[in-house]
């Protein structure tokens, strides 16, 4: 099964409202690629970032609470 690379260089990042602020626990999520959700690290930019479909999202939120 081949795979299209995903190139993240036009994501609008935005820290998600369940990063606690004074704990340093920062997660990025980007909302402008179609069909994924891309979740990240703050602290690395530059790093990986892990790729979620729309119906992954839900069940993934769910699991952290």
């Amino acid at each position: 099964m081949a795979s299209t690379p995903v190139h993240l260089s036009d994501a609008l990042w935005r820290k998600s409202s369940y990063s606690a602020a004074s704990s340093g626990d920062c997660v990025e999520v980007a909302d402008n690629v179609p069909g994924l959700i891309p979740v990240r690290d703050s602290k690395l930019p530059d790093g990986p970032a892990l790729l979620l479909t729309a119906t992954a999202w839900a069940p993934f939120v769910a699991s952290l609470k």
